[in-house]
């Protein structure tokens, strides 16, 4: 019987490493990812050139979202928590902890507005292409 690997096989690689795959994750396959996954979001295309991301902000106040955009890079952050100390919790499930998450903008997409309702911020993209930069039909003239 031979067991000479000749080949990488990561998917069973990452499957015999249990209660270290957060760390295999972070460092092999999502070099580009800062983030946790907190807090969830969705990415809904409405038209060809307008967009909406959803984030789920429940439990945490007006105050405590920021939203910005500087040179195409868009950034939802929660800087404070508004845990009332004098509250006993029997059960916390409803996290109101911080969070960053940056999404990188195409070119010539553009927040229009940022909004929340029960629970979820939307925040609403359009993607807004100069007519000079826009494909056109040249006419092919036959003589």
């Amino acid at each position: 019987m031979n067991t000479t690997l000749t080949t990488l096989d990561l998917p069973s690689l990452h499957r015999n490493f249990i209660g270290i795959d957060r760390l295999l994750d972070r460092m092999a396959f999502n070099m580009n990812t800062t983030s946790d996954g907190y807090p969830p979001y969705n990415i809904i295309k409405q038209t060809e050139d307008s967009f909406v991301i959803e984030l789920a902000v429940a439990g945490l106040d007006e105050d405590a979202i920021d939203v910005t955009e500087h040179q195409g890079v868009l950034t939802i952050e929660a800087n404070s928590t508004t845990d009332n100390e004098s509250t006993q919790y029997l059960h916390k499930g409803i996290s109101t902890r911080r969070f960053k998450r940056t999404f990188t903008l195409a070119e010539h997409v553009y927040v229009q507005s940022a909004s929340v309702k029960n629970g979820i911020l939307s925040i609403v993209l359009e993607r807004d292409v100069p007519e000079e930069m826009k494909p056109r039909s040249i006419p092919v003239n036959f003589k």
